[in-house]
């Protein structure tokens, strides 16, 4: 796997995070949606940090990001692309089940406004049986270890 890129987001990408997590909450609340992963909660901070995270992808990508709420799975977080947000650097990338096999995962660590992107791998890849786990009483999913990502350099767009 090649190296991660770390980027810094300004304060206005910072506050753009902030406005459009904000806004995927309160959407949430009131069409009372719950969370499909159990995740407990109205989720606040990973969502304000889920979309920091997809403007530190679309940054190293040098592409658009459009700050998309409620489109779910009909269109990718970034482009066609889907970002995956962990808090902390060891943390490995989460495909679900669910997930759209032809769908390509970037995995973005860290927390505002330091973020690594790390790599990324097809779902389809990720799908694999020795990396189904469960962690925190939550339903299983595939968390693929860093090594096993591809660079960012092979990523076309």
């Amino acid at each position: 796997m090649g190296k991660s890129m770390k980027i810094t987001l300004t304060k206005g990408e910072m506050f753009l995070a902030a406005q459009n997590g904000t806004l995927r909450v309160i959407e949430s609340i009131i069409k009372g949606l719950q969370d499909r992963h159990g995740f407990d909660g109205p989720g606040w901070d990973i969502n304000v940090e889920g979309a920091a995270g997809e403007i530190a992808a679309a940054k190293a990508l040098g592409t658009y990001w459009g700050g998309t709420v409620n489109t779910f799975k009909s269109m990718g977080d970034v482009g066609d692309l889907e970002v995956r947000t962990r808090s902390k650097d060891y943390y490995e990338l989460i495909v679900r089940e669910g997930d759209n096999s032809n769908a390509i995962f970037i995995l973005v660590t860290g927390q505002s406004p330091n973020y690594n992107v790390v790599g990324w791998i097809k779902a389809s890849d990720a799908k694999q049986k020795r990396w189904r786990k469960t962690h925190g009483g939550r339903p299983p999913a595939y968390f693929v270890p860093h090594e096993n990502l591809r660079p960012l350099e092979e990523l076309k767009l």
